[in-house]
């Protein structure tokens, strides 16, 4: 298997908030997207979920709070939560869930 490299990858992606499936560990997929300073909408989940900033950064909303997400952090929002991506967060993004 050759080694993937996420950033590019999520560059070749067709548009922002495209994700694409990288794998499946049991019940959990790892998958990837870019930001391009676009906001995404509030959402919760029944499933906690893991938000991975690779490169640039990323404004959370957060159960109405707003922080800001680096590259290298992580941040695991748990089951039920509301949040969304607010306008001006870029790059690329890795997301873990089910």
């Amino acid at each position: 298997m050759t080694p993937i490299h996420l950033v590019d990858l999520a560059r070749e992606l067709p548009k922002v908030w495209s994700s694409r499936v990288l794998a499946q560990f049991g019940d959990a997929r790892l998958k990837v997207l870019r930001m391009d300073d676009a906001a995404y909408p509030e959402e919760s989940h029944d499933y906690a979920e893991g938000l991975l900033v690779l490169d640039g950064g990323m404004r959370l909303r957060l159960d109405g709070q707003v922080m800001c997400v680096g590259a290298g952090q992580l941040c695991v929002v748990p089951p039920g939560v509301p949040h969304s991506v607010e306008h001006g967060s870029r790059g690329t993004l890795l997301i873990l869930d089910t």
